[in-house]
């Protein structure tokens, strides 16, 4: 469970924001800070793994928190969500390592697409005690523009299809069927086998058989992380 605190001096944004969080499996709003001084109290009273931080707040710029937060919980990832569209703000947010930077005002696909991002990357990190390149490029997002392009795949494997196959091996805790594959991509089994096992070819997944309740074998994939 990702445990978030929502630093935002306008109530009613924060409230959106929770709501746009609550759609995000796997994900924990802890507290809401209204200002500068609240957001630090949150911080020294709750285990955090995402904050959401404005920079406009009544007592404190967020982009000058960012150095104490880094200074006293240096493992908390943080994500700005701000109406200030000044170059100096994003490259001090950027010189402290912010994971995002969002515009308000902010749509709820936007926030989503964010927080998953995020969930995906720290779950790339948590499954691997080493780094190698290709570890590297994917959390970078830069696998499929660097690795992969649609003249490089076999016929009848495309790119678009590929990459939402992926998507969904990196955000699996376990291992998945050919048949629950073809449900998440809404294709047929026949369409999820080809990229399953394309991915097998490749190394990006391994295949084992497993006995099922009925004592028949089931060839499931598994991510390798």
């Amino acid at each position: 469970m990702i445990k978030v605190v929502i630093a935002e001096d306008d109530f009613r944004i924060a409230q959106v924001q929770e709501q746009f969080l609550q759609k995000v499996p796997g994900v924990e709003v802890v507290d809401k800070a209204l200002n500068a001084k609240e957001t630090m109290e949150i911080l020294s009273e709750n285990e955090v793994d995402l904050l959401f931080l404005d920079i406009y707040m009544p007592d404190e710029l967020g982009t000058n928190l960012l150095s104490k937060i880094r200074g006293n919980y240096p493992t908390i990832d943080i994500i700005m969500v701000t109406a200030a569209t000044e170059k100096t703000m994003l490259e001090t947010a950027v010189r402290y390592g912010v994971t995002n930077y969002l515009l308000k005002p902010v749509t709820m696909e936007k926030f989503v697409e964010a927080v998953e991002d995020y969930k995906r990357k720290k779950k790339l990190l948590s499954h691997s005690n080493e780094v190698d390149q290709t570890l590297i490029d994917r959390y970078f997002g830069n696998a499929n523009q660097s690795t992969v392009s649609q003249k490089d795949l076999p016929s009848g494997v495309d790119r678009h299809t590929l990459d939402k196959v992926k998507r969904v091996m990196e955000e699996l805790d376990g291992g998945i069927s050919i048949e629950e594959m073809g449900e998440k991509i809404g294709a047929s089994r026949t369409t999820a086998r080809r990229y399953l096992e394309y991915l097998v070819s490749i190394d990006v997944c391994r295949a084992k058989h497993e006995y099922g309740v009925v004592g028949r074998p089931e060839r499931k994939y598994y991510y390798n992380s």
